[in-house]
C-alpha cells in the first residue's frame, strides 16, 4: 500500500485528536475557522480567565493547529491553513452542526466583545 505524501503517523493523530477532545479547544478551533480573534474576545467569549485561554492556544499553537498575530499589546490568533494536521482538522470542525446550541451561544457573545 503506498502511503500518501501528506499522511500522518498514528502518533500524529492521536495528539491531534487529544487536542480536539477538549470541548474548549475544539470551540475554539471552530470560531478560528472564520476569523481571527484576540485573546480578550475568546476571554470575554468563553467566559474563562486569560491565563486559561491562553493556556488553551498556547497548546493549539504548539501543536501548529493555530498561527499568533502581535500587534501592539494584543495577540490575534487563528486557524493556520498548512501543516499535515489542516485537513483532519478541518474535516472533524466539519462536523460541527452550526446550530449547536453551545457554538450559537458562542457566536452570539462575540458580537458584544470589543478589546480596544
Amino acid at each position: 500500500m503506498e502511503r500518501r505524501h501528506n499522511a500522518l503517523s498514528s502518533e500524529g493523530i492521536s495528539q491531534c485528536l487529544k487536542l480536539l477532545s477538549d470541548p474548549t479547544r475544539l470551540l475554539m478551533l471552530k470560531l478560528l475557522e472564520d476569523k481571527e480573534y484576540c485573546v480578550c474576545e475568546l476571554t470575554a467569549i468563553f467566559h474563562i480567565s486569560q491565563p486559561g485561554i491562553s493556556q488553551h492556544l498556547r497548546k493549539l499553537k504548539n501543536a501548529g493547529l493555530v498561527r499568533e498575530r502581535r500587534e501592539g499589546q494584543w495577540r490575534y490568533y487563528a486557524i493556520h491553513p498548512s501543516g499535515p494536521e489542516y485537513a483532519l482538522v478541518c474535516s472533524i470542525l466539519q462536523q460541527i452542526d452550526e446550530k449547536d446550541e453551545v457554538l450559537q451561544t458562542l457566536r452570539q457573545k462575540e458580537v458584544t466583545v470589543t478589546c480596544r
